[in-house]
């Protein structure tokens, strides 16, 4: 079986190479650090005004608490962040508000704070958030830190606002994981959220594909070209520790793990053709989950681990199946346009996220999987991948092509916000958005 190899093909034709041949290995070029910015908000009459004062004392921080907030309640789109900078004195109690200064600035939601050493030189900062016009307090939250955990404390700050006026649990403290390549060099990289505080967890010469998070955060299962064909390793995020866990003949791909870690989805060559296996996590015999004369790949499993969604062509084109976790009959899940690869699930289990093809355009779409199976397309790009959802399920993390590079983006799940994760010169393939942090 020929492998692909490193390539300046578009994301889009080197997933019909890697599928037809029964591999969902996809290829990448070029990268840098990564940032995001706004692309297209919601408008202001949809969001909800907030004002986040500066928090006096946050000068000894290497970046301001406030401007973390602000930036990750406007990376929401839920929130229309209200201009502060001009108030003096900055307020730090809810008895220094003047609300009614606050609603004449059409605020709904004021948040105050500030950040304060102490003697063990760890720092406190507190924080408030206010109703503006019941004039009621709605969290008063205390949070120690040191200055290398202001970013951490910030996302921290701005996930308990999120949750306080969403009532949905907030996604900023939490870590994306995608690889890139600079000349020969490939990188597994783990970031924020936003893609801000980048960090390498591997660097190899040979191309790294599908990282997937396990789902207590810990762990990261990858394939690696490293040894000359591809491999699937479990990669320790904090101790660094790799296992190799599918080195079968011929072809290792597309790990998925289950929901309780214990074991990994894989695709596998062993009878020539490309086909589902479970396989312990930590390493053992494969036991085969299908059995078809299609090529089935891109195993994902629902959150409540009864399921397993794939990518098949045994019908003929490429759509996406589920069938029971333990392996048996298969049932076609897409039956819209003849392309349609890369399945995950939302984190309740009620909506799908997958790859279309239409009219060459390869697009994010999302299907609901409570009732009634409603499709919409989400995105306005044309060389969509490799869909990842936030662990609340509001938002879906992915990959596409912009001015013949790649780049990450997310995108509502209403399709309603889209932001674009750049950086100069990047090209960043292969996202996966990892669980809450514990």
């Amino acid at each position: 079986m020929n492998l692909p190899t490193p390539s300046r093909l578009s994301r889009s034709a080197a997933r019909l190479r890697a599928f037809a041949l029964g591999c969902a290995c996809l290829l990448l070029t070029g990268a840098a650090g990564a940032q995001t910015s706004l692309d297209v908000p919601l408008s202001t009459a949809t969001r909800q005004p907030i004002a986040i004062t500066n928090f006096p004392g946050e000068a000894a921080l290497p970046t301001a608490l406030a401007k973390i907030v602000r930036d990750d309640l406007n990376n929401s789109g839920l929130f229309q962040i209200i201009d502060a900078a001009d108030v003096s004195p900055v307020p730090t109690e809810t008895a220094q508000v003047r609300f009614p200064d606050w609603a004449a600035r059409n605020a709904k939601y004021l948040a105050i704070g500030s950040v304060v050493p102490g003697s063990d030189g760890r720092l406190t900062a507190r924080v408030r958030l206010l109703n503006v016009g019941n004039q009621a307090e709605m969290s008063a939250i205390a949070y120690t830190l040191t200055p290398a955990l202001t970013r951490t404390t910030g996302h921290k700050i701005a996930d308990d606002i999120y949750e306080k006026i969403t009532g949905e649990k907030g996604y900023f403290n939490t870590k994306i994981a995608y690889v890139k390549k600079a000349g020969p060099r490939y990188d597994l990289i783990v970031a924020d959220y936003d893609g801000q505080n980048e960090q390498s967890a591997l660097t190899s010469r040979e191309p790294i594909i599908s990282p997937e998070w396990s789902p207590d955060g810990s762990r990261l299962s990858y394939v690696s070209f490293e040894n000359r064909k591809p491999q699937v390793w479990v990669h320790e995020i904090y101790t660094s520790r790799r296992t190799l866990v599918g080195n079968f003949k011929g072809s290792n791909s597309a790990p998925a793990w289950s929901p309780d870690g214990r074991t990994l989805a894989v695709t596998l060559t062993l009878t020539g053709i490309s086909q589902l296996y479970a396989i312990p996590a930590g390493g053992g015999e494969p036991r085969r989950l299908t059995s078809s004369s299609g090529i089935d790949t891109e195993p994902t499993y629902s959150p409540d681990g009864a399921s397993i969604y794939f990518t098949s062509d045994r019908g003929g084109g490429p759509q996406i199946y589920r069938i029971a976790a333990g392996g048996g009959d298969a049932r076609r899940v897409t039956f819209k346009g003849s392309y349609n690869v890369s399945p995950k699930v939302s984190p309740d289990g009620k909506t799908l996220a997958y790859v279309s093809r239409e009219g060459g355009q390869f697009r994010v779409n999302t299907m609901d999987l409570s009732g009634g199976g409603s499709e919409q397309t989400l995105t306005d790009t044309v060389k969509d991948e490799s869909p990842s959802f936030a662990p609340n399920g509001k938002m879906i993390l992915y990959a596409t092509e912009i001015g013949g590079r790649g780049v990450l983006a997310t995108a509502s799940v209403d399709g309603k916000v889209k932001q674009r994760l750049t950086g100069s010169g990047a090209d960043l393939r292969e996202p996966a958005w990892g669980p809450f942090a514990k």
